[in-house]
This record gives structure tokens, C-alpha cells and sequence, in this order.
């Protein structure tokens, strides 16, 4: 399975070495079998990682909760409560994080889902970590990134979902339901 690696020059790819300052050149290394960022100085070379995002899978009577996209990208689009992990914190708690900001909600984590890689954000490439969580507290309400939220049972599932992996994981959420 070949994947795509579309955003590897932006805005991952290092321009300047953070070695010795100079500018980075773009070389073909034979013994990885691909293009990378490398020093002409120095030699370092510069390997960019996936941006490791987290989220939650909330359920209710049947539904799921999303959230509309208060920002770009996909402004306006429906995705599942989630964000960027930080470098210090676990992913399980950064899917409680990202809960508690976007919808009021203190979950519970119960466990991992499914992961999916992502190669369509503007942001970079990642994988999405979607964990199973249960409200324990707190109150449904929009946060800063939120214009919306709403519960939905998998045959109303709108047609304008984010990308990121988003989509593909509330696609899939819907097809368990659904059988479709």
C-alpha cells in the first residue's frame, strides 16, 4: 500500500539546520529509498514526524456527538471532539483535554477505538487516536473552536464532515451502526 507523503515539504521540513544554521537541502538518500532535508554543512539530516492527534467517541441514546468547526480549516464542518496531544501529555488524557474545551464535558477515557492516518490537513500529516469515553461530569456547551454541537444518529450524519481522519472514523462509526 503506497501512501502519499504530500505535505512532507510544508510545514514539517526543516529550511535551516538546527545545528549549525545553514540552509537545508533537499537530497535523495538510496539507502532509505526517499527525499529528506539535509545539511550540506553538517550533515544532519531532518526527519519530520506525524502530528499525533486525539479524540473522543461520545454516545447517547443511540448517537454520536460532533462538533461544527468554528476555524479553518474545514470551517464550518462537522468533526469528532478532539486536538493535537501536547509533547508532555499522554494521549488518553489529551482526548479528555480536547473533550472539556470543545464541549463542557468531563469524560472518562475506556479505551482506544481505532487509529487513522491523515494526509489531507493543511497542518501536516498525522494520526488520530480515537478514544471510547463516557461523560462523567460537566455541561454541554460550545468552547472556542466549537460553533456547534449536536448528537447524531448514524442515518442523520451530515454530508460535510472534516477531514483529518475525521471523517473516516465517523464513516466508520456509522457503517457499525448502520451495517452499510
Amino acid at each position: 500500500m503506497e501512501i502519499s507523503i504530500k505535505n512532507m515539504h510544508e510545514p514539517t521540513a526543516a529550511r535551516y539546520c538546527i545545528r549549525c544554521g545553514a540552509a537545508m537541502e533537499r537530497r535523495f538518500i538510496a539507502s532509505e529509498g526517499r527525499e529528506r532535508m539535509v545539511c550540506p554543512n553538517c550533515g544532519w539530516v531532518h526527519y519530520p514526524h506525524l502530528k499525533v492527534g486525539a479524540g473522543v467517541l461520545i454516545e447517547q441514546d443511540g448517537k454520536i456527538l460532533l462538533v461544527r468547526r468554528a476555524h479553518n480549516p474545514w470551517k464550518g464542518a462537522w468533526n469528532l471532539p478532539a486536538g493535537y496531544v501536547e509533547i508532555d501529555e499522554p494521549p488518553e488524557h489529551a482526548a479528555a483535554r480536547e473533550a472539556k474545551e470543545e464541549t463542557g464535558l468531563e469524560v472518562r477515557i475506556l479505551g482506544i477505538v481505532d487509529a487513522r492516518f491523515f494526509n489531507d490537513d493543511p497542518r501536516g500529516n498525522g494520526l488520530l487516536l480515537l478514544y471510547r469515553a463516557e461523560v462523567v461530569g460537566g455541561e454541554l456547551r460550545t468552547g472556542d473552536e466549537t460553533a456547534e454541537l449536536r448528537f447524531f444518529a448514524p442515518d442523520e450524519i451530515p454530508a460535510e464532515l472534516a477531514g483529518g481522519a475525521h471523517d473516516v472514523l465517523i464513516r466508520a462509526w456509522q457503517q457499525r451502526r448502520t451495517g452499510k
